[in-house]
C-alpha cells in the first residue's frame, strides 16, 4: 500500500559530548510520521562535539530515508554543521569530512533542507543527547512518553 500523502518530516537534532572529546550521545526528535512523534537518543562512544553533531544528523537522515519520506527539514543549533551542509563553509576538518560527504549524500536522496535554532529552542533534543552521553551504555532507541 502507498502512502496516500508525502510524508514531509521534521527534525530536531542535537550532539553532545562530556569533554570535547569525552564520552558522547546524539539526539534526534522527528515530527510529521504516520506513527507520531519519533524520539531516538543514543550513546555513540567517546567523540567530539562537532562529531556528535554530524551523528545526530546521519541519524535524522536515515531515519527519513527508512520512512521513505519525501523531504526533512532539520533543525541543529550546531553553526558548523548547518554552514557546512548548506555550503557557506567548506568541510575542512579531516575528522568531519566522511561523515559530511555521507550526510551530503543522503540528503540528495530526499527534499532536504536544514537551519539553525539557537540552543533554547532545541531543549528536547538536547535532553535527549545529554542523557544518551551520561547512559554511557550501547546504542538504544529511547521511546518518548506517548509510546509507553
Amino acid at each position: 500500500m502507498e502512502n496516500s500523502r508525502a510524508l514531509e518530516l521534521i527534525a530536531y537534532v542535537d550532539g553532545g559530548s562530556l569533554g570535547n572529546p569525552g564520552s558522547s550521545g546524539v539526539g534526534i526528535v522527528i515530527e510529521g510520521s504516520e506513527s507520531g512523534k519519533i524520539t531516538i537518543g543514543k550513546w555513540i562512544g567517546r567523540q567530539d562535539n562537532n562529531v556528535a553533531e554530524y551523528v545526530a544528523l546521519l541519524e535524522a537522515l536515515q531515519c527519513a530515508l527508512s520512512l521513505k519520506a519525501q523531504s526533512l527539514h532539520v533543525y541543529s543549533d550546531s553553526q558548523v554543521v548547518v554552514r557546512q551542509m548548506t555550503g557557506q563553509y567548506n568541510c575542512r576538518s579531516a575528522r568531519l569530512y566522511s561523515l559530511n560527504w555521507v550526510c551530503r549524500k543522503l540528503s540528495r536522496s530526499i527534499e532536504f533542507t536544514i537551519s539553525y535554532i539557537p540552543r533554547e529552542n532545541n531543549a528536547e533534543a538536547n535532553s535527549l543527547a545529554g542523557a544518551a552521553a551520561q547512559r554511557q551504555t550501547s546504542p538504544q532507541l529511547l521511546l518518548s512518553e506517548e509510546e509507553h
